[in-house]
Parts: structure tokens; C-alpha cells; sequence
């Protein structure tokens, strides 16, 4: 019995811990029980799916404020089961959210990934360059912008504990009287 109140905090740290992992990611945007059809398919019959709530993701492409929303274009990417867009997959199309309030383009800078969860409003066409394109517009209840990954850390070609081409013949691990020159 004293063994189950000794363990009591720890349990309860970790469990406090689990739901701060996953707290600030809406529940909109982790379930993946939402059925969302493809960008493309939305493109080729919009009236079958003006009404149908989305979850799509994808990189930013472009912020305009407008006086009381933010509309973001996006190109969507295909999202994992926590409903964070692949940056390294092909583009799946382009679509328009819109997004309550004023939000600062310097905070939803481009290639910053997001997703978004909502309604499917309408179709608008906007050119790509001279290319008409048709853009589903979703009026966003939930969204996420995910942080930018850590930096890699370059690998070097002969990075061992032992080999730092900086050290010379009398310095580094093996130095001392038994392996420098002997004079």
C-alpha cells in the first residue's frame, strides 16, 4: 500500500505531461476521423461538397488581410494521422482559407505549414500566373500553425571522436610522450 502512494506523483506528473503534449493542437485538427475529400475531386464537382466540413493542410503561399478576415492560400499536402502536412510529398492543389480577425503575415510567413478545419463555402477562380485556376474556400472554425522543425546539423565526411583534421601530430587524444616525436 505505501509502495502505490509513493508512485502516486510520478504518475500523475506523466500523465500531466501526456496532456500537455497534445493540448494545444485543436481536437478539429488531430482527428482523423474526418472525412475529407480531395482538393482535386472538390474542383471537378464543387456542388456536391459546398456545405461538407474539411480538414485539409498544407504550405502557406500567400496572406491578404482583408477588414474583418485573413484569407491564406495554401498548397495542400497530404497530412499524417495528427493532421500535420507532409512538407517533403507533391502538392495536391491549391485552396483558400479564411480566417477570422486580422492575423500578422509575419506570423504566417510562406512555406510556414498549417491546417485547418471547416466548412467548404464556395468556389472562386483566380489566375496562377495566366492559367484560370478554381480555389475551394474554406471559412476555418479551427486551425493550427505548426512550429518550424529544428535545424539539422550538418554531418561532416570524417566527423569520429578521434579525427579533427584542426589537431596536428602533438595534439588531440593520443598525445603525450609516448606517440609525439621523438627527438
Amino acid at each position: 500500500m505505501h509502495r502505490l502512494r509513493s508512485l502516486r506523483l510520478p504518475i500523475a506528473a506523466l500523465l500531466l505531461l501526456g496532456g500537455c503534449a497534445t493540448g494545444r493542437v485543436p481536437e478539429a485538427i488531430r482527428d482523423p476521423a474526418l472525412p475529407s475529400p480531395a482538393v482535386t475531386e472538390v474542383q471537378q464537382r464543387p456542388e456536391t461538397f459546398i456545405g461538407q466540413r474539411v480538414r485539409w493542410g498544407g504550405s502557406i503561399l500567400d496572406v491578404h488581410n482583408a477588414r474583418e478576415t485573413t484569407r491564406i492560400e495554401i498548397l495542400a499536402r497530404p497530412l499524417n494521422s495528427s493532421g500535420e502536412p507532409d512538407d517533403t510529398s507533391r502538392g495536391l492543389g491549391r485552396f483558400i482559407v479564411e480566417l477570422p480577425g486580422f492575423k500578422d503575415p509575419a506570423e504566417y510567413p510562406k512555406q510556414r505549414r498549417l491546417t485547418v478545419a471547416g466548412p467548404l463555402v464556395r468556389m472562386e477562380t483566380r489566375d496562377v500566373g495566366d492559367y484560370p485556376y478554381p480555389y475551394p474556400v474554406i471559412t476555418a472554425d479551427a486551425w493550427y500553425l505548426w512550429p518550424n522543425p529544428p535545424p539539422v546539423a550538418p554531418v561532416l565526411p570524417y566527423d569520429y571522436p578521434w579525427y579533427r583534421p584542426w589537431y596536428g601530430p602533438w595534439y588531440g587524444p593520443w598525445s603525450g610522450p609516448w606517440s609525439g616525436p621523438w627527438y
